[in-house]
């Protein structure tokens, strides 16, 4: 039932984000003039919780707009409503729904739509990555020099040692390819199935990364933090690789 319930709130989703595509509607800023959010992302929100509501009244929920609404339950459902909301502003189709459910502290599900690639990404724990159903795997490349990265930057951030600027700097000064799409989540789920081999980003948040680092783990791949602690996602930055090239590009990003 909780698998199907969170298909179901991710469809719904989806089927808002097509509704809307190159469309009228409003769009405003958040914490900066290019943080936005538009009356999609409110709308696919609203649908999806609706959605969740239906069968689990009593369940947690973490969501971008919306922010907590906290139960007592060991459930929490981690929604982004539309992860790349620029892309979709733009009419850029590169972005997605993106769900991860909780238990007990422990993301057990994730699921990511795309649905004008019509790419449907889902992620069980013990069980498994899958795409459209077909189970996916991360790549077997193992080095960086032959990689092909993708990373996203934060819409600010201070001038500090090891910034976003000075990561990235360091990474294609080697020669390395390196993709920015406007999507953690379709970043992480597609280091997942193998057409990237390593992620990075900062300043993350945690409907971001829920359902994509699950992704990448379940797919065979290895998420961590840059200091290379076990990955959670209530914590800002995130590197996540085909475990291959981990612990070559953990040193690259941290300047070593």
């Amino acid at each position: 039932m909780l698998k199907s319930t969170l298909l179901k709130a991710t469809e719904a989703g989806g089927k808002i984000l097509q509704q809307y595509f190159n469309g009228a509607f409003e769009v405003s800023s958040k914490s900066t003039v290019n943080d936005l959010v538009t009356e999609a992302d409110k709308k696919s929100e609203a649908v999806i919780i609706e959605v969740i509501r239906q069968t689990y009244p009593d369940h947690f929920i973490l969501s971008e707009e919306v922010g907590a609404i906290q139960t007592d339950s060991a459930f929490k459902w981690i929604i982004d409503p539309i992860d790349g909301t620029v892309n979709f502003a733009n009419g850029i189709p590169i972005c997605c729904v993106s769900i991860g459910v909780e238990k007990e502290g422990e993301m057990v599900l994730g699921a990511v739509y795309n649905p004008f690639m019509n790419e449907l990404f889902i992620a069980e724990k013990g069980k498994g990555a899958t795409l459209n159903d077909n189970p996916i795997h991360v790549s077997a490349k193992a080095n960086v020099a032959t990689s092909c990265l993708v990373t996203g930057f934060p819409y600010k951030w201070e001038e500090s040692d090891n910034n976003p600027l000075q990561v990235l700097t360091s990474v294609i000064k080697q020669g390395i390819p390196v993709r920015r799409l406007g999507s953690a989540a379709i970043d992480l789920c597609w280091v997942a199935c193998g057409r990237f081999d390593g992620f990075w980003e900062h300043h993350l948040q945690a409907w971001d990364s829920a359902a994509g680092y699950l992704m990448v783990e379940e797919a065979g791949g290895k998420v961590t933090h840059f200091s290379g602690d076990k990955y959670s996602p209530y914590q800002k930055d995130i590197l996540a690789t085909n475990g291959h090239i981990h612990s070559e590009l953990q040193h690259l990003i941290n300047g070593k």
